[in-house]
């Protein structure tokens, strides 16, 4: 009895010392990451790492299933050992791609991310966990890979990579693995890699679908030549707008680890000059051939325009570190905060509020009082929906007593949507198909709701 106590005892002292680390690794990532980081600062730099004339013999034990493989062989192992890779961006794709070559036996492992982790990272972010919530995701992501993998060198980049630090910090490894889900840094990191020499392995996911290819390798075209001008920023979608499904960016990110290998081995990509195209809900996986390295590319032609790292969050018209895409396409006088609009909300004054998000995300929360429009509904002009609106103003029209138009105000999820509808609506309004008063967005949408005035709002 007394030795089953202590065994209790002694499980119970366990926990709490482990849930006591845990708290003190928290706050130490926390802090770490809180750390203000000058615009101007410089990662510090790496050294090369050596080459390898043998493996240890735990090596040996570790790799000895891929050591078989007649393509890789003793000589492609070694390799891996002396290769370095940089990894930008330790999301959905990072977190994979990074555990395969962890696993792999890959000499050192560049990790960059500016974010933390959070809550809903974790569906598909697969190194993170519930404990290092607030933490530095660069930091979360090496404690977990040394976890698996104690002899790869993990250099955690803390910090959004920038114009300032991106080519010098490219310069020190390899391979560069694009992970971001930004359009300014996938010009930053490509025009980074076409000015070190360096090839990139990027990939992307949304949805259900995703892409990868291999840009300045093996004569392959670089991004720019792809892609000459970026898309304007309206028209790009990130998984904060338009939905991820976890596995989605997993099998993106264990096929950009398999080119990395293939490339840091010796054995040359697949995927240089063609881009893989995935559906993940109907199971299809296809190849399209992209077009040649151009001879007037700006960063990777016969005469560059690009001989320099530029401000890419101007050249796009986006921002590379905001969590969510926030566009600017109407005045401060045709927006208004949700904090005037609860004030407006609370007096009783006669208005009428449109939610313009898709049907999925107002089946998992609304405002009761909204009337729901979807945004493709406006843009199609689509004549049921405008007479549900219609008939809605004028409803609200009624109940004023003078029977003068009522205010209009649209709201979506971040305030994105309800600017593009906005606009529709005021062509209509033009076209005299409509008539209302005024016709303002929710500044921030319904997250800003959840955030600034109710905190029993669903956040997704």
């Amino acid at each position: 009895m007394a030795a089953q106590e202590d065994i209790q005892a002694l499980q119970a002292e366990v926990a709490w010392r482990e849930e006591e680390l845990a708290s003190l690794k928290r706050r130490l990532t926390a802090a770490l990451a809180a750390e203000p980081q000058p615009e101007s600062a410089r990662p510090a730099p790496v050294c090369p790492l050596p080459p390898r004339a043998a493996l240890s013999r735990d090596e040996i034990l570790r790799y000895s299933r891929q050591l078989l493989l007649p393509e890789l062989g003793m000589r492609g192992q070694l390799r891996l050992a002396a290769a370095s890779v940089l990894v930008v961006g330790c999301g959905g794709l990072g977190c994979p791609l990074a555990q395969y070559l962890a696993a792999a036996g890959v000499g050192r492992l560049g990790l960059v991310d500016h974010d933390v982790v959070e809550t809903s990272n974790l569906a598909r972010q697969v190194l993170h966990g519930e404990a290092l919530a607030g933490c530095a995701k660069a930091f979360s992501a090496a404690a977990a890979l040394r976890r698996l993998n104690s002899a790869v060198q993990y250099v955690p980049y803390a910090q959004a990579l920038s114009p300032v630090s991106a080519l010098e910090l490219v310069r020190g490894y390899d391979v560069v693995a694009d992970c971001s889900d930004n359009v300014p840094t996938r010009y930053l990191v490509n025009d980074a890699c076409v000015l070190a020499g360096r090839p990139l392995v990027s990939a992307s996911a949304l949805r259900f679908e995703g892409q990868l290819t291999v840009y300045n390798c093996a004569d392959g075209p670089c991004y720019r030549c792809v892609f000459p001008e970026p898309p304007p920023a309206e028209t790009v979608t990130n998984c904060a707008d338009g939905g991820v499904l976890g596995v989605v960016p997993g099998v993106l990110g264990c096929l950009q680890a398999l080119e990395v290998l293939k490339i840091a081995a010796g054995l040359g990509p697949s995927y240089s000059g063609s881009l893989l195209l995935f559906d993940g809900l109907r199971g299809h996986f296809r190849s399209i051939r992209l077009r040649r390295r151009r001879p007037d590319c700006a960063v990777c032609g016969q005469q560059p325009s690009v001989t320099g790292l530029q401000d890419y969050e101007a050249f796009c018209g986006s921002s590379a570190t905001d969590k969510c895409r926030s566009l600017k396409l109407l005045s401060p006088d045709e927006r208004v905060s949700v904090t005037d609009y609860k004030r407006l909300l609370d007096s009783g004054s006669p208005h009428l509020l449109l939610d313009v998000r898709p049907q999925v995300e107002v089946d998992i929360c609304r405002l009761p009082h909204a009337l729901h429009i979807p945004l493709n509904l406006l843009e199609r002009r689509n004549g049921e929906s405008l007479k549900l609106l219609a008939e809605a103003i004028q409803k609200e029209k009624r109940e004023r007593k003078e029977g003068a138009p009522v205010p209009l105000y649209v709201i979506c999820k971040l305030g994105n949507d309800s600017q593009r509808a906005v606009r529709i609506l005021q062509s209509l309004t033009a076209a005299q198909e409509l008539d209302f008063l005024t016709v303002q967005d929710v500044v921030g949408g319904l997250m800003a709701w959840a955030a600034k005035i109710d905190g029993t709002f669903p956040q997704y």
